[in-house]
């Protein structure tokens, strides 16, 4: 039998010691070629001015081809053979990529997304009136 005592090997007390709002401020730092994306909020009003029903504010956000770059993992780009003329996009940019695109989690209500860093289509500086296409 081992001499480890499992109760100090896990100690977890630097976790469990903080209030919900101090986990909730640890956003999720991506590995590998990954990239952290949020995904912005959808208008809640349509051009008209007619509210929005809060299921199609949820579709538009969850299936919106526009993410905003957060964090960008260690080895994302670096290879040039793949990426030739470098990074496709860097962290503070506004992509276009597929809707659903990668791993999908939330943090108190907004929606983050893990994608590979191939999965970027484009970058676009202002993406006010980019909507998916029907």
């Amino acid at each position: 039998m081992s001499d480890i005592n499992l109760g100090e090997a896990l100690d977890l007390s630097h976790l469990l010691d903080k209030t919900p709002e101090q986990k909730a401020t640890q956003l999720p730092q991506p590995k590998g070629f990954h990239i952290l994306c949020m995904l912005p909020k959808a208008d809640d009003e349509y051009d008209s001015g007619l509210a929005k029903a809060s299921q199609s504010m949820m579709y538009e956000e969850i299936l919106s081809p526009v993410l905003f770059v957060v964090a960008l993992g260690p080895e994302a780009y670096t290879d040039e053979k793949r990426f030739p003329s470098g990074p496709r996009c860097k962290k503070g940019d506004f992509i276009i990529c597929r809707p659903n695109s990668g791993t999908r989690i939330k943090i108190h209500g907004q929606e983050f997304r893990i994608i590979n860093d191939d999965t970027v289509e484009a970058v676009v500086e202002d993406p006010r009136g980019i909507t998916r296409a029907a």
